[in-house]
């Protein structure tokens, strides 16, 4: 059973008519932890912060397994949410996020090839894609997409990206999806249990989110979320003096006088 790729259950027996032994109590969520691939820690309470990532320091949030990224990208469509151009998602600083882990980005249209070369440029290894076949409430293929400049997209593509060596569970899941579409950009809520199964109970980071996307155990950035909600104390100390450092410092509005010797020379100065 140990080394089966498959989800194993075993249920307890009930305890006999008149047994007055207690269950056990399973943990709540805000104490529970998990085996992780690579290291054990808490699960903690859905966490967000409303923020510009473009301009957000990520270097404050620690260290990730799994990073998953939805980027605005400039798809050359009109869009009911605005994006960023390609050299800014270039030059965010996904790198500093991860030493040993996974990066799951998403793309569509020509943010292919620009997804491609950004992995590149973040010093990942692209592995593999995930592909989310779209259907509709009759669980039929999506036939009339909203994007797509020659053929209806019925799809979407998810680049699986490597950094590192980090310690995963392997050939558990597929690689393709297939859920029913909903809100625009929104993408199908199997993908984080997915990528719990990869890598079970470690840090997880969601880049671009919007509120239907936090989750238990995850960190969720984007400029759509409801205010900021953080349970870890020390990322939220760490969070709030970064703030306070960006802020501009009080000019004094004294001006100071020089001393009489200085207006003296001052004055000599300006007589030759």
């Amino acid at each position: 059973m140990d080394t089966c790729k498959f989800v194993h259950y075993e249920i307890e027996p009930l305890p006999p008519p008149g047994c007055t032994t207690a269950l056990p109590q399973l943990p709540s969520l805000a104490t529970a932890s998990a085996t992780a691939a690579d290291e054990t820690v808490a699960v903690l309470e859905p966490q967000w912060i409303n923020c510009d990532i473009r301009r957000f320091h990520l270097p404050l949030l620690g260290k990730f397994s799994v990073v998953m990224a939805d980027p605005p990208w400039d798809i050359h469509m009109e869009l009911n949410y605005g994006t960023m151009n390609d050299e800014e998602i270039r030059s965010l600083d996904i790198q500093c996020l991860q030493d040993d882990g996974l990066l799951f980005l998403w793309v569509t249209g020509r943010a292919m090839e620009l997804g491609r070369e950004a992995v590149r440029v973040w010093g990942y290894k692209l592995l593999e894609e995930l592909i989310w076949v779209k259907t509709n409430q009759l669980q039929r293929i999506i036939r009339t997409g909203r994007t797509g400049h020659w053929l209806n997209h019925s799809k979407e593509h998810c680049l699986v990206a490597i950094k590192g060596h980090p310690k995963v569970n392997t050939c558990i899941d597929c690689d393709v999806l297939v859920s029913e579409v909903r809100e625009t950009s929104r993408k199908p809520d199997e993908v984080y249990g997915m990528l719990e199964r990869l890598s079970p109970g470690t840090r997880k980071l969601e880049l671009f989110g919007r509120q239907h996307n936090v989750n238990p155990g995850w960190i969720t950035l984007g400029n759509q979320l409801e205010n900021s909600r953080i349970v870890d104390k020390q990322l939220a100390a760490n969070i709030a003096a970064w703030e306070a450092a960006q802020q501009p410092q009080p000019q004094s509005q004294l001006q100071q006088k020089p001393a009489d010797g200085d207006r003296e020379g001052a004055h000599h100065s300006r007589a030759t």
